[in-house]
């Protein structure tokens, strides 16, 4: 488990960030900040020295050079489920304010130009009321906010029994059963006289 972390960490580090040992809450209560792209980058990412262009790259997912507006509402959490109470409306006024501020010549696209040169000209991210940003897997995100707080290299199955625990291996054996459900429907044999007459091909 901790392994699959430490290979996650080792691509931002070689950007020249630090880690630190701050943890994060999975709740998107706390009181808004001033410099968003700190707040996500030690609750997140457990980052604490870090400059503008190791944060774009860091969250340009397809290496593109540029961010879109998948990626900004990507990082920002926005489809976490921590989030499932904000309407469409809010989440998409959220992602226009980023481009307002970044996205200077309307493209559609913030560049990594255009980003920093907003930062340079004092430019922040602004804390949108999504909270930290929670994008990793249900791995990545118990891990960082549970796993790495409360257990240790050497923890025992039967240490792993707090509520964040039991729910996180409940969320695992429930993907696992989906998974077996579509190996074995992939593996039935397509019975044509099942299907009706009129999606068949004459």
């Amino acid at each position: 488990m901790v392994n699959r972390l430490i290979c996650v960490f080792a691509g931002v580090l070689a950007l020249g960030s630090g880690l630190v040992s701050a943890h994060g809450s999975h709740s998107s209560d706390q009181p808004p900040s001033d410099d968003w792209a700190t707040r996500h980058m030690m609750e997140e990412h457990h980052i604490e020295g870090f400059d503008a262009s190791s944060f774009f790259t860091l969250h340009d997912y397809d290496s593109s050079g540029s961010w879109t507006t998948d990626e900004v509402r990507k990082t920002y959490g926005i489809d976490d489920e921590s989030n499932e109470g904000k309407n469409e409306g809010q989440k998409s006024d959220a992602i226009r304010q980023v481009f307002n501020l970044f996205d200077t010549e309307n493209t559609g696209f913030i560049t990594r130009d255009n980003w920093l040169k907003g930062i340079a000209a004092g430019t922040r991210l602004p804390d949108l009321g999504f909270g930290p940003g929670h994008h990793g897997d249900i791995e990545y995100e118990y891990e960082i906010h549970h796993f790495e707080k409360y257990h240790g290299d050497d923890a025992t199955e039967e240490e792993l029994n707090h509520p964040e625990d039991i729910e996180h291996f409940r969320q695992h054996d429930e993907l696992e059963r989906a998974q077996m459900r579509l190996e074995q429907l992939e593996k039935m044999a397509v019975v044509v006289s099942n299907i009706p007459s009129k999606f068949r091909r004459n």
